[in-house]
């Protein structure tokens, strides 16, 4: 066998043919059938966590990678449209949605929200440091082709409707779907 940055030899099955394999050469075509993937679960509606989600979907897709954000549980705050109430028929899950005002403009910060005056502060640094805010970087995301999933298994269980979300959801799926695209992916970060 040679080095690894050397040409292979591969004998045939029927004992004759030969096939040269330069595995710098593969590598480059299987890269090029198989596009890099990245896989982001948003579970949080925190601020700082869903940006942080969005400045890594952004990265990875202005590198040419195929990103796919499965949003879950309170991470669907974040691609909820804002002052839009669900129907839900019973009370605890319109408790839900009186609890979880959607909107990614209103999103609390995980720690230091001290009742919206952090989330404030925070807003003021970003803009005085001409940071992006979340809305902004969904836009950006959305633009680079980054794939937005609503979880319906929670969407249900929340008793969030699909006229409550925003404009530009690419799917409605469960699990196994998020499976699906996350066993081809290279990248899966849970968040």
């Amino acid at each position: 066998m040679g080095t690894p940055t050397s040409p292979m030899t591969f004998i045939g099955g029927d004992g004759m043919s030969t096939v040269k394999l330069d595995p710098q050469v593969a590598l480059a075509e299987l890269q090029e059938s198989k596009p890099e993937r990245v896989t982001l679960v948003v579970l949080s509606g925190d601020m700082d966590r869903v940006m942080a989600a969005f400045i890594i979907a952004t990265g990875a897709a202005s590198m040419g990678m195929q990103v796919t954000m499965f949003f879950t549980f309170w991470g669907l705050n974040a691609i909820r449209r804002q002052g839009v109430r669900g129907t839900a028929k019973d009370w605890i899950r319109r408790m839900f949605g009186l609890l979880n005002k959607g909107g990614a403009d209103r999103l609390p910060l995980s720690r230091f929200h001290f009742w919206g005056l952090g989330t404030r502060m925070m807003k003021l640094v970003m803009k005085q440091n001409r940071m992006p805010s979340v809305p902004e970087l969904m836009e950006m995301a959305k633009d680079l082709g980054v794939r937005f999933i609503a979880c319906t298994t929670t969407l249900g269980l929340l008793g969030i409707t699909k006229d409550t979300l925003m404009d530009g959801i690419d799917q409605f799926a469960g699990v196994s779907t998020y499976l699906a695209e996350a066993k081809d992916a290279q990248v899966n970060l849970f968040i």
